[in-house]
């Protein structure tokens, strides 16, 4: 199992080249710039430190990753939505957010940050579409639980999740509610992540 606590930075890579081995196993984070990436890393790490946040939206622009041990990682992937740089830079950023998605092998699942309080936007919608095509898990972390009231709140998430079964797309996804301030639905992302990131080993698979 892995240990969260002992997570530590392991370095930003620009494009996939620049990225550790492709080995083990890992988990990236992905959503709009201020849908709390980093905050949502920082309360499952208990390291408030860890993951770079910032009130600027777009400020993670890189690739960044965290070791919790020598084969397991967290990666929060580039913000988008909100940053203000050129559209140059953004085409840019997509390519190698792209290439990543489309060749790690050892990426097993993707968690997807949405504010609860919003319907899920039409990129959040095009990567579930896209990571159904691709075969990789969705995990949606409705973040900011802590602004509404727990009725309203599982409401949204019902409604939510229905939108997606209508779409066809129930057998990629699973959601949760969330909130990094007040450390809602912690332990069950850390259940999500902890399946996902067994890590087997070749020697012990049956023939």
């Amino acid at each position: 199992m892995p240990s969260f606590d002992r997570a530590a930075f392991l370095l930003s890579a620009p494009s996939l080249k620049q990225c550790p081995p492709d080995l083990g196993a890992e988990v990236a984070f992905v959503g709009r710039s201020n849908a709390g990436k980093s905050s949502a890393i920082n309360a499952l790490t208990r390291n408030g430190k860890l993951a770079r946040t910032s009130k600027t939206p777009g400020r993670t622009q890189l690739l960044n990753f965290f070791e919790l041990d020598s084969e397991r990682r967290l990666v929060d992937l580039p913000g988008y939505g909100y940053a203000k740089v050129s559209e140059r830079i953004k085409l840019e950023w997509q390519e190698n957010l792209t290439q990543y998605l489309e060749e790690r092998a050892s990426l097993r699942g993707l968690i997807l940050l949405a504010d609860v309080r919003l319907p899920l936007q039409p990129f959040d919608l095009n990567f579930i579409d896209w990571a159904h095509q691709a075969g990789i898990p969705v995990h949606l972390l409705l973040t900011k639980a802590d602004k509404l009231k727990r009725g309203p709140a599982n409401s949204n998430l019902l409604k939510i999740m229905a939108g997606l079964k209508n779409l066809g797309l129930e057998e990629t996804v699973t959601g949760q509610l969330f909130s990094s301030t007040k450390k809602t639905g912690l332990e069950e992302l850390k259940t999500q992540l902890t399946e996902w990131l067994e890590v087997i080993n070749p020697d012990q698979e049956e023939d």
